[in-house]
């Protein structure tokens, strides 16, 4: 039986009047990659956001190693989401005054308390996406396809079970996005689940599913 990272079981989202997610049922397995894919405004985003504990759903139910964030306290959501959740946006969000390894350290710092320790997991994880050479350029000096692999290489940090990626190629040329995307690949190697929302068929073809959003809704294909 295979260890299951995810599971979301009717998820909603109202704002207002209206549903922008509706009942949607999702479940992701260790080292399991799958595309939601969907038209602009369908919903992927807020979905995503309510996955990675950055929106409360309306209804539903949420499971997150075993353990259900929308139903415990404040505090423990955000343990889990530093410690379980990398989540990936679509600009980076990077802190643009500090450095590449500080951007990349600051969730393990945060974590452990122990800024040499942070430096160190993140110059490997630069490494790792062939950055070593900009870890000291500062956020604002990289090009748009470095900014994204030093986000992921910080959603990676903590050694989540579970990644969550917005559009993260959606602002790239060709090379930047073949770059992101065997970033993004690698880690399905390791044991952790990365669920990629995106609008572009041939990333979706890369993952190992398919989920189709349309009108807040979820459909395997």
């Amino acid at each position: 039986m295979r260890h299951e990272v995810l599971r979301a079981e009717g998820i909603a989202r109202r704002r207002g009047d209206t549903l922008v997610v509706r009942e949607a049922s999702l479940a992701l397995g260790r080292g399991e990659s799958a595309a939601l894919v969907g038209a602009s405004g369908c919903g992927k985003t807020t979905l995503l956001h309510i996955l990675g504990l950055l929106d409360r759903p309306s209804e539903g139910r949420l499971v997150i190693e075993g353990e259900e964030p929308w139903a415990a306290s404040a505090a423990c959501r955000a343990a889990l989401r530093l410690t379980r959740v990398g989540f990936v946006f679509q600009q980076s969000n990077l802190l643009p005054h500090l450095t590449a390894r500080e951007n990349v350290a600051l969730p393990a710092w945060h974590l452990h308390g122990d800024r040499r320790r942070a430096l160190a997991l993140a110059d490997g994880l630069l490494a790792r996406f062939r950055l070593g050479a900009r870890a000291r350029a500062r956020a604002a000096e990289l090009s748009l396809g470095e900014a994204q692999r030093v986000a992921i290489a910080r959603a990676l940090v903590n050694r989540p079970a579970l990644i969550l990626a917005d559009e993260p190629t959606g602002s790239l040329d060709s090379d930047s996005a073949s770059a992101v995307l065997q970033a993004l690949e690698e880690i399905t190697g390791e044991g952790t689940a990365l669920l990629v929302a995106t609008h572009d068929l041939a990333v979706a073809r890369r993952l190992q599913r398919v989920v189709r959003m349309s009108d807040g809704c979820l459909a395997e294909s």
